[in-house]
């Protein structure tokens, strides 16, 4: 990815979003600080796109039943 100063940015925008086009995201700092990021519009759609909820994945996720053995024996001698 490459990186522009602000002001580089800004005098050079329409080279920035050709680079954005045909290479990929390009980032642009102010005050030498990551500021925002010029990315294709299909690739902020895809980013953008609401994703299912974590508990909605797992309430979906199919049901098994496991057979865990546990040791019975009771406390366990620990050095400390």
């Amino acid at each position: 990815m490459r990186t522009w100063p602000l002001q580089d940015a800004k005098a050079r925008f329409s080279e920035l979003v050709n680079r954005a086009l045909m290479e990929g995201p390009q980032e642009v700092t102010r005050h030498g600080s990551p500021a925002v990021v010029v990315v294709p519009v299909a690739e902020y759609q895809r980013l953008a796109q609401r994703r299912e909820p974590l508990s909605r994945f797992f309430a979906s996720a199919p049901r098994i039943e496991l057979d865990i053995p546990r040791d019975q024996g009771g406390e366990r001698e620990v050095d400390l």
